[in-house]
């Protein structure tokens, strides 16, 4: 649910009770020693959440971004290879280490690895690290519906969040409805769908409309379908202009007009389903 009394700091009710900003920022691709500086910036934005990974060889670079604001909510995540309940835990004190902190706010697993077929166990030890206090929120990235059930039977936990590739051009919508259901909340990784959409003539004419630049007309589409987007940006313009998103509104038409350009073949990520502890 979006509390919409904070315009400036959207915020979202996971299934375990914590609130998490609905508009992060994200670091996929940024170097460790080049992090600091965007990170700086968006904490000077307005940006309350900061997403990593272990993947990302950054998190040291985060950790140090983030050192005197220790109240900024932090997201990693578990490595493929790193899948299992043993290795799961080590893995994951290897990430403390590198952020510099006690606990994080959100540990999610990457992605499922079906064919590894370890996902349940690794999310047993998810379970495990929530229960010691040293992941405040566990969930999950790329999950399917399948893998979902699984877990979620098999554990009797339900992810707080589960992290997918979602823009204009791809929304999953059944996947949507199904975390709806399910009481999960759907965190949008490329959420400008790499700016593909910006000349569009719908997002295009939009923006037009309401004044705004393109990628916080697509952030706010996101934001009032209560999705959490985690965009990437380095400059302080288009890190601004990303933030833009929480400080005005689109009406029913301007979403209906974005919704009608889905494309169920828009996905321009890997498929959870051929993605595997060697990829």
């Amino acid at each position: 649910m979006t509390d919409t009394d904070s315009p400036a700091s959207p915020m979202l009710t996971l299934n375990d009770g914590r609130t998490m900003p609905q508009l992060g920022f994200g670091t996929y691709k940024l170097d460790n020693d080049k992090v600091g500086e965007p990170i700086s910036i968006a904490l000077d934005e307005g940006y309350q959440l900061v997403d990593t990974a272990s993947f990302y060889d950054n998190e040291e670079g985060v950790g140090k971004a983030l050192t005197d604001a220790p109240d900024i909510w932090l997201t990693t995540k578990l490595w493929n290879a790193d899948q299992g309940a043993e290795k799961a835990h080590d893995a994951f004190k290897r990430s403390l280490d590198r952020l510099g902190r006690d606990a994080v706010d959100l540990f999610l697993i990457h992605w499922p690895c079906p064919d590894d077929d370890r996902y349940v166990e690794t999310w047993q030890a998810l379970i495990a690290m929530r229960e010691a206090g040293l992941a405040k929120s566990i969930g999950v990235s790329n999950f399917l519906p399948e893998h979902l059930d699984r877990i979620i039977a098999e554990t009797g936990v339900t992810p707080a969040v589960n992290q997918i590739e979602l823009h204009p051009t791809f929304q999953q919508r059944e996947l949507q409805d199904y975390h709806q259901e399910k009481g999960i909340v759907t965190q949008s990784w490329s959420p400008l769908g790499r700016g593909a959409s910006f000349d569009d003539p719908i997002i295009a004419g939009i923006a037009k409309e309401v004044g705004r630049e393109p990628s916080a007309v697509v952030l706010r589409w996101h934001i009032q379908h209560g999705l959490a987007p985690i965009p990437k940006a380095t400059s302080r313009d288009h890190i601004s202009g990303n933030f833009d998103a929480t400080d005005f509104s689109l009406n029913d038409d301007q979403m209906n007009r974005i919704d009608t350009m889905d494309d169920p073949d828009g996905r321009t990520g890997p498929h959870p389903l051929e993605v595997n502890a060697g990829s």
